[in-house]
This record gives structure tokens, C-alpha cells and sequence, in this order.
């Protein structure tokens, strides 16, 4: 992690547009299917959009891939007549596949993601063995931000934060005041993010966690997926920092990093692999993009064994 001048540079830049009359406007499609929220970042002066982690369906017991989740996106990106610049990834997704391309096809824009999918792509690309061909710089992106980087949503000013923990390259992109976290946080009700991927690591996620709520309290807080807290009948993706602060059942104020360490170990311990972990992590190393056509022109993913 940097030094917090990009920490205080984020919360001024919250801060600033808290008090502005025109802020940032979240459009949010929620996929059922894998429960993740993808969210379409607009500037209502502008009309310049960022989109971030875009769902491309796949059913894994046929193999067969559908762009219902994103066409809903594209259909209400050119009914507002949006133009967008951004396709940001919070992080290599292990439990959806990417729908980047497909929204880069219909709406142009830069897919960006956290420059430490290089190392990612280094551990994966051994894993499925995808050979020398096979690039592990980032170069199947258009852009890779590092901590403390800054762009822009129209006129919103945007700063980019590394949070790695749940896995190396995440990264939260704080919009304006609205800070989109990724798989770092869930809501308070349902607690934070597993850290036993590989590269994955408790002690860092629970500092970059500690970063994220060191924004101001009334910063939104978008996250990428809900899984419904305990007796809770509908799904929500937005909260603040003061909420999680206040709220989160595993890293509310006063739980210190041994405790939340110890925390993750126990619940990492059992969970089970995310059912489409094999072919997301195939295709969102390549930024989306699928396996290149084999000689009798159809696309193959591997399945490992033994190895996750």
C-alpha cells in the first residue's frame, strides 16, 4: 500500500462532491444467476458513463454462453444516450464471467482493471497451463491503474485504490463519492469478502478494508455482488462507509486484525469453490475475451484437476 496522500486525495474528492449540486448517478442491474451487481457510473451533465463488472451468461452444464444480462445494460445505456468511456473491472472475477468485450462491441469505451493482474495471470496462467502464447503483462486490457491513479467520468473525478486481500489485483474505483469496493465488503449484514484464493491474504484484506472505511462515512459503497444477510428478503448493494463502520458483522469498529484473521481462517476453511470459479478465471485473465477457435473451429475450457 502507498502512503495515504491517495487516501486523502479520494476523501477530498468525496468531500467535494458531496457538496456539489450534480453528482454521480448509479444504475445498478443485478444478475440473479451469480449474484452480481453490475453498475452503469454516470455523469448526468456529461452523459459520459463508466460501467464496471459486466455479467456474460454462461450455463455451466451445456457449455452455452448468452449476453441477456448484458444487453440489458447496453438496451439502458442508448435509451439515456450514454457514452461510455469506461469498462472497469474490480478485480479477475472467479465467479462470473466477464461481459467487457461484448459491452466494448456495442458501446465502445477502455476495459481497465488493477495493474496486479499481472501476477494473477502468472498463477492462473500456470494453473490451466495456457503456454507461451500466452501473455502475462496486462496487454489484453486497455489500461491498468495502479494505487493513487486518477481519471474521470465526464466531469466526475475519479481515484483508483489498491485493496488486495480477497486477491492481488483488486482495486476499488472511488467515483465522485461513491467508491464501487468490489468483493472487498458485502453488505454489513453478510460481512467481507473470502481471502483463501490463490494469492489471496486475510491480513492484507483486512487493511485494505480499514482503508475503505477510513473514507468519509457518508462515502456510497457499491459492491459487486449480495448473497442476502440472514433474514433478509431482497438483494442491495449500496450502503456508506458510516454503515459498515457501525454494522458489519466482521469488521465493524473495534475488531482488530487478529480477530478478523482468525475470523476468515475459520469460515475460509468451509466454504465451497465458487460454482463457475474454472471457466471465469479462464476467460477474465484474457479480459473477457474467450480461447482462441481449435482446429475444428469450436472454443475449449479446461478443467483442471487437482489443482484448485
Amino acid at each position: 500500500m502507498t502512503d495515504d496522500i491517495t487516501l486523502k486525495r479520494a476523501a477530498g474528492q468525496v468531500r467535494a462532491a458531496r457538496e456539489s449540486a450534480a453528482g454521480l448517478h448509479v444504475e445498478t442491474f443485478f444478475d440473479a444467476a451469480t449474484f452480481t451487481a453490475c453498475h452503469v457510473a454516470q455523469d448526468p451533465a456529461t452523459r459520459r458513463a463508466a460501467i464496471i463488472d459486466g455479467v456474460l451468461d454462461y450455463d455451466a452444464d451445456s457449455g452455452r454462453m448468452a449476453t441477456r444480462s448484458a444487453d440489458a445494460v447496453v438496451a439502458y445505456v442508448e435509451r439515456e444516450k450514454l457514452l461510455v468511456d469506461w469498462l472497469l473491472e474490480t478485480h479477475a472475477h472467479a465467479d462470473h464471467l466477464s461481459a467487457a468485450p461484448h459491452l466494448q462491441q456495442k458501446l465502445g469505451g477502455k476495459v481497465a482493471i488493477g495493474r496486479e493482474i499481472v501476477s494473477v495471470q502468472q498463477v492462473f496462467g500456470d494453473i490451466f497451463n495456457f503456454g507461451s502464447d500466452f501473455a502475462c503483462d496486462g496487454s489484453q486490457f486497455d489500461a491498468l491503474f495502479g494505487d493513487g491513479d486518477g481519471f474521470a467520468v465526464g466531469d466526475v473525478p475519479a481515484t483508483v485504490l489498491h485493496v488486495p486481500g480477497h486477491a492481488p489485483a483488486d482495486v476499488a474505483f472511488v467515483i465522485g463519492d461513491a467508491a464501487f469496493v468490489g468483493d472487498t465488503l458485502f453488505m454489513p449484514d453478510y460481512g467481507t469478502a473470502r481471502a483463501d484464493f490463490p494469492g489471496g491474504d486475510a491480513r492484507q484484506l483486512y487493511r485494505s478494508i480499514r482503508r475503505l472505511l477510513s473514507l468519509p462515512e457518508e462515502t456510497r459503497l457499491f459492491r459487486c455482488h449480495d448473497y442476502l444477510g440472514p433474514g433478509r428478503e431482497s438483494y442491495a448493494w449500496e450502503t456508506t462507509v458510516g454503515a459498515q463502520k457501525a454494522q458489519n458483522v466482521h469488521m465493524h469498529d473495534g475488531i482488530g486484525e487478529e480477530e478478523f484473521v482468525a475470523m476468515r481462517a475459520r469460515r475460509d476453511a468451509v466454504l465451497a469453490l465458487p460454482h463457475l470459479i474454472i471457466p471465469s478465471v479462464q476467460v477474465n485473465v484474457r479480459g473477457g475475451r474467450l480461447p482462441a477457435p481449435e482446429s475444428n473451429g469450436r472454443r475449449y475450457l479446461k478443467v483442471p484437476l487437482d489443482a484448485l
